[in-house]
């Protein structure tokens, strides 16, 4: 290892103890009793005297150092915190301070807290400037919250900065986020009676993308004439962002035929217009000239990359045309193009998809042998093939494997897995595998939730479902109507139709449960005896949450055409096998009612009515 490996070992150790050392210095304050000092006495007696002389502190310009290398590290949080700490020991942050603050603030969606800072900033005697209030108005353009970023718009007079083209630019294109191009053009119409700033061809192109992701082509071609009016031509950008728009629409013909029109102007057409076109053909179902336009290409000068080839793969796979896969396959290896990992995760896809894991696993271990790592995707797809087939334990040993080829597990990874063990009926593999999100420093979302309360409904546990509920509110994560329509449907399946009302109208009401019954009146054996006994009575469905339906598992193929060694042989009868799949509902003959019992009772032990069951039969024809 030479002196710059080993500096910059060094380097990120120390930002890492440095990093932790402050976490855990905060976490120590928050633990010591609070005094009655003001906060100005707390300021005099703390302030940095470095800092309170208007001179660059040390501590301020390290500490601002890394917060944006936690940012780089995708931990914002973390950087919050560091700020956080450096407040409170008195030192005063600098704009840059600030500025990298709303930068930790935007990645962790936190934008309400953003317009704070400027009173902040003003409190520690400095005025914002340009580059603080662009990094703002950036963070509320980029989520559309253009209103918030037009307020801070309006302020740039007040603290006498002047606004940039590249400022409007971000306000036209967080309006076209928005959805609203007609405020768009009205930031244009500004920019021409402000003499500071002139329209460049991204403004442009930006107002264009805004009208054509409303689908207001004829407006977008008004802007383009605009653009051509004032002097500027359109480039590349601005035909594939039309040709874009075109194939989006399912009119592909009308994005091919503006390759002449760019002739006519002198504009190249790139790899990226080639690839919008031939993946607009494929996803309209018209292989045909999807594959003439990719031997177009070479009169174009233009080379086919990947992308192109992945389209094509996906388009045949889409309409079950093997030959066509093979090939495509073999016109790479002839162009002289090698699978990427998106090329192997398109056919992995369309295995897991039909129920054939076998075949995926299959693809997966192709793309590793051929020396390409695997990304997040490719285990993504792997993970929701595992669990719609009814084996999340498989699912869930993905997670050692992605952590010998150094991907970070996502909340979606964890959330499909957790679905699995749902699914079967394990809710304490699923808990335990959203308390290992935790551990990891991977947050839930909004799906996590619904997903553990749906398991929860499915094991008539209902009462756990509702706990969720404030779990998930402590976690910062507010439940839609969707969620409390979950636990609702979990009270309303052991027929407690008065708790799924009272969820569903907010009350606060003590529950039925503990009105009526008291943890004594109905002995734990009693309940064993009856748990028992419904046991047997009634059936668990385990196809539960897989929205279009089920896919049967036939055996696997193993004869095929695909010649290309590194992908799986597609049989050739593969799409004339008909599957079809069922669903019987059957209802229990016994007729008993849902017992009620205190929810002390309930959570003492697992008790399930008799309820709907669910049978599947499968047919291959």
């Amino acid at each position: 290892m030479d002196s710059s490996q080993k500096g910059a070992l060094m380097s990120n150790e120390s930002t890492k103890d440095l990093s932790v050392m402050v976490l855990k210095q905060q976490q120590y304050k928050k633990n010591q009793p609070k005094f009655s000092s003001t906060p100005e006495e707390m300021c005099n007696q703390s302030r940095c005297l470095i800092c309170k002389g208007n001179n660059s502190c040390q501590t301020v310009h390290s500490r601002t150092k890394l917060m944006n290398t936690l940012i780089g590290k995708g931990r914002p949080h973390e950087a919050q915190a560091i700020f956080n700490n450096l407040t409170e020991e008195g030192h005063r942050p600098t704009l840059i301070t600030y500025t990298t603050l709303v930068a930790a603030l935007t990645r962790q969606k936190r934008f309400k807290s953003i317009p704070a800072l400027l009173s902040k900033v003003a409190d520690n005697g400095m005025k914002p400037d340009s580059i603080l209030l662009n990094a703002m108005i950036n963070a509320f353009s980029d989520s559309g919250k253009v209103d918030e970023a037009m307020k801070i718009f309006q302020k740039m007079k007040e603290y006498g900065c002047k606004p940039t083209t590249s400022t409007y630019n971000t306000l036209i294109k967080g309006f076209g986020i928005a959805g609203r191009p007609y405020e768009s053009m009205k930031l244009l119409e500004m920019m021409g009676q402000d003499e500071n700033v002139k329209p460049n061809d991204r403004t442009y192109n930006i107002l264009i993308q805004a009208w054509c992701t409303k689908k207001k082509l004829e407006e977008a071609w008004n802007v383009v004439h605009k653009m051509v009016a004032s002097g500027i031509q359109p480039d590349v950008v601005t035909y594939n962002t039309m040709a874009r728009a075109y194939a989006q629409n399912g009119e592909t013909d009308k994005a091919e035929r503006l390759i002449l029109k760019m002739h006519y102007n002198k504009v190249k057409p790139n790899e990226r217009t080639c690839g919008i076109i031939i993946s607009g053909y494929c996803k309209e179902g018209n292989m045909t000239d999807a594959l003439r336009f990719l031997y177009r290409m070479k009169e174009l000068g233009v080379h086919p990359n990947p992308v192109v080839f992945n389209s094509l793969i996906k388009g045949y796979l889409d309409i079950t045309d093997t030959n066509g896969v093979d090939e495509a396959l073999t016109l790479m290896e002839e162009f002289g193009i090698k699978p990427d990992v998106v090329t192997f995760s398109t056919i992995m896809n369309a295995w897991s998809s039909a129920g054939l894991m076998d075949n995926c696993e299959e693809i997966f271990n192709d793309m590793v042998k051929a020396g390409i790592e695997p990304d997040i995707h490719a285990y993504s797809i792997l993970a929701k093939g595992y669990a719609r087939a009814g084996q999340p334990r498989k699912a869930e040993a993905l997670l050692t494997s992605m952590s010998k080829y150094g991907v970070q597990p996502n909340v979606v990874i964890f959330t499909t897995i957790i679905s699995g063990w749902c699914a079967t009926g394990k809710m304490d593999r699923a808990v335990r595998l959203y308390e290992k999100m935790h551990e990891i420093g991977t947050p839930p979302n909004l799906k996590t939730y619904e997903t553990l309360i749906w398991g929860y409904g499915e094991a008539k546990q209902p009462w756990k479902a509702e706990e969720l509920l404030t779990t998930m509110e402590g976690g910062g994560v507010v439940p839609e109507t969707s969620t409390t329509q979950l636990v609702a449907d979990a009270w309303r399946a052991i027929g407690l139709l008065k708790e799924a009302n009272r969820i569903l109208n907010g009350s606060e009401e003590e529950s039925e449960l503990d009105q009526k019954f008291d943890s004594d009146k109905m002995p734990v054996q009693s309940l064993e005896r009856i748990y028992k006994k419904q046991k047997l009575s009634a059936s668990h469905s385990n196809v539960l949450q897989i929205p279009d339906g089920a896919v049967a598992h036939p055996e696997r193929t193993t004869n095929g055409n695909i010649r290309s060694q590194m992908i799986v042989k597609v049989s050739d009868n593969m799409r004339n096998v008909t599957i079809s799949m069922f669903f019987v509902r059957t209802r229990s003959s016994f007729g008993v009612q849902p017992l009620i019992v205190s929810r002390k009772q309930i959570q003492n032990q697992v008790v399930r009515p008799f309820l709907d069951c669910c049978r599947v039969v499968s047919l291959l024809c």
